[in-house]
């Protein structure tokens, strides 16, 4: 059974409010700050924020936190994401200075975030399971202690994988009746979203969702990304019929000099034809091109497509793990694919 939250409380020298625009510098070097703590780099950028909080499915005054000392210095922030339709999993996210961990504010935003959570059990269908999650990094251990304590559980590890590209490498060759092509050269954006949405659906925590909500936010994402190439999107056409899909960005968020593979896909009628690798080539290809190195992405360490298998076919290697933890807000049956 899940376990009510109480009323979050603060200690007496800090006080919290709801996240401004005003805010966003701040926070970037607070995020900045936390991961090079636990990671060794930075990994926000001031576009990558301004494009969070303005995104028409977030809103700062409700579903934000930060705590400020006495002095006014910005020391933590927690972010709740429950705009899907049907929220069943909302996103709880945050993070607490490491010069003040350990004092009760990471205590406060996570029960915070809980009970904000919390709100989205009444969009959800009666009879289903509602959970929260939140993750960090395994090199975090003052986070995962946290999860531990609010009585989360640990349910799940992504994977980010990395290759040295120590030569060009070679273009792939493509079977018969296949064509590759760019989004540049197709520029359909409910035709490639259908697409993703559908090679997607064997990937665990999917839920199915109404169409055209979810088009209209990942197309807010794509297009208000000051690194969004269409030219970088590959799309692999069967006829009118988008096989499967590499959507690259030329560099990832955290890392300029990284090229970043964001979604990689096969649908099912095209699986078992090595599609994914020659894919997976082609992006390499197309970002060693662009002056890229490295190349990375982010992939579910038991990814239920055998994803994972793939990539270390084609070279890469885990270079960092973040751990997903959950807690049950409401028992019932799961819509989600586990």
């Amino acid at each position: 059974m899940s376990v009510t939250s109480s009323q979050p409380t603060l200690p007496p020298s800090f006080t919290a409010r709801p996240a401004t625009m005003d805010d966003l510098e701040t926070a970037v070097a607070l995020f900045n700050a936390c991961a090079i703590h636990s990671t060794g780099a930075p990994d926000t950028t001031s576009d990558d924020l301004r494009l969070e909080w303005q995104s028409p499915q977030f809103d700062l005054q409700t579903a934000t936190q930060v705590v400020l000392t006495a002095d006014g210095r910005l020391v933590g922030y927690v972010e709740v994401w429950d705009g899907a339709p049907i929220p069943v999993s909302p996103w709880v996210w945050g993070r607490v200075h490491p010069d003040y961990e350990g004092q009760g504010v990471g205590t406060y935003l996570l029960a915070w975030g809980e009970a904000r959570a919390r709100q989205a059990i009444a969009r959800c269908p009666d009879d289903v399971r509602v959970v929260f999650r939140s993750s960090a990094p395994n090199t975090y251990p003052s986070a995962t202690r946290l999860f531990a304590r609010h009585g989360m559980s640990l349910v799940r590890y992504f994977w980010r994988m990395a290759i040295d590209l120590h030569a060009p490498p070679s273009l792939p060759e493509w079977p018969a009746g296949l064509t590759l092509k760019t989004f540049a050269d197709v520029g359909d954006w409910q035709t490639t979203y259908h697409a993703v949405d559908d090679a997607f659906a064997d990937h665990w925590g999917h839920v199915d969702q109404p169409l055209e909500d979810n088009l209209r936010q990942w197309r807010y994402w794509a297009e208000n990304d000051k690194s969004f190439d269409p030219a970088l999107w590959f799309l692999l056409m069967d006829g009118d019929e988008i096989a499967g899909f590499s959507l690259c960005r030329s560099h990832s968020h955290d890392d300029p000099d990284m090229g970043w593979v964001h979604q990689l896909g096969v649908r099912r009628p095209w699986r078992q034809r090595g599609l994914g690798l020659a894919l997976l080539q082609q992006s390499f290809a197309a970002l060693h091109q662009r002056g890229r190195l490295r190349v990375g992405l982010g992939v579910d360490a038991d990814s239920l497509t055998g994803a994972t298998r793939l990539y270390e076919k084609a070279g890469m290697k885990v270079v960092r793990q973040y751990d997903t933890y959950e807690k049950e807000l409401r028992p019932g049956h799961s819509i989600s694919r586990q």
